[in-house]
């Protein structure tokens, strides 16, 4: 299934995604479905199969607006999971890899109130000079768990969705020298979408650890970043374990896998992309998961 959020007739509604239409699930159940995504991830596991069995008219896609599936997840937990950004974007700052991050896989939460979704625009930080996007991929947490291991951490996610963590590099460098944060470097807007795709849709491309999905990010139609996601060293499975480890994890909690390889203009350098500027659209696209397009303003 594709879960989604959309808006039509000044109406925001949860829906389900089939071929070129929308399904209002509320509408269609007659309201014993909640009308937002949030709450139905609440008792995902009750609502899961009449959500799969609904019939009725759709709505067609081109005629709603689509926001963020989750406006306002939980939480969001973003991960550092992919060792070529690790080394490379180090390394572009004159830094050795450091033995401490095959040891743990760590995480910072960002802004879970400044969402935005696909075909929004995202605003520039005060200040900002050397703006960058970063392409990662995201999974949704469907239900309640604590000290959950990784050999059952699969049975907590719904799905996956495209993350987009939106980066002010100068502000970000800055502040960092202090020895925490990001803060204000990465406050500003984290973009999700377009859909949530069940986890059962991607089971074709299912590898030992993860999934062989392309990751590409291009911006103003010309494509400069190209990754997979079975590349990434930490599994979700680990992602999942290490987050929830003496603390409790809850539906709707959104946890970021951090930048592919080549995701980003702080590791393909300067040379490659220059930052970004005003007017610039970015669109991050992986297998299965769709296009998350976004424009850039001052």
């Amino acid at each position: 299934m594709k879960l989604l959020t959309f808006q039509y007739n000044d109406k925001v509604r949860v829906g389900l995604l089939k071929d070129e239409t929308v399904l209002d699930l509320y509408e269609a159940s007659n309201g014993s479905l909640p009308s937002d995504l949030l709450s139905m991830l609440e008792n995902y596991e009750n609502y899961k199969k009449d959500i799969a069995e609904l019939t009725g008219e759709g709505i067609p896609l081109s005629s709603v607006k689509l926001l963020a599936p989750l406006p306002k997840p939980s939480s969001i937990r973003d991960f550092y999971a992919f060792e070529e950004h690790v080394k490379t974007s180090r390394g572009r700052r004159g830094l050795e890899m450091i033995p401490e991050w095959y040891e743990v896989p760590v995480f910072y939460f960002t802004n879970h109130n400044a969402v935005i979704g696909p075909e929004d625009s995202v605003q520039i930080p005060t200040n900002c000079k050397r703006m960058d996007f970063e392409l990662e991929i995201a999974c949704i947490i469907g239900k309640q768990g604590k000290n959950i291991s990784e050999e059952n951490a699969d049975d907590y996610i719904v799905g996956y969705t495209i993350m987009n963590d939106w980066s002010a590099r100068d502000l970000q460098a800055h502040e960092m020298k202090v020895g925490l944060g990001p803060s204000k470097g990465k406050d500003f807007a984290t973009s999700l979408g377009p859909v949530i795709v069940t986890k059962d849709e991607l089971e074709t491309f299912r590898t030992d650890k993860s999934y062989d999905l392309q990751m590409t990010a291009s911006v103003n139609g010309k494509v400069i970043s190209n990754g997979n996601f079975s590349t990434i060293y930490y599994s979700f499975a680990k992602l999942i374990a290490h987050a929830s480890r003496d603390t409790m994890l809850y539906p709707g909690d959104v946890i970021g896998s951090g930048t592919v390889g080549t995701g980003c203009i702080l590791e393909l350098g300067e040379e490659k992309h220059r930052w970004l500027q005003d007017g610039d659209e970015v669109e991050l696209t992986i297998t299965g998961l769709g296009s998350l397009r976004n424009t850039v303003r001052m």
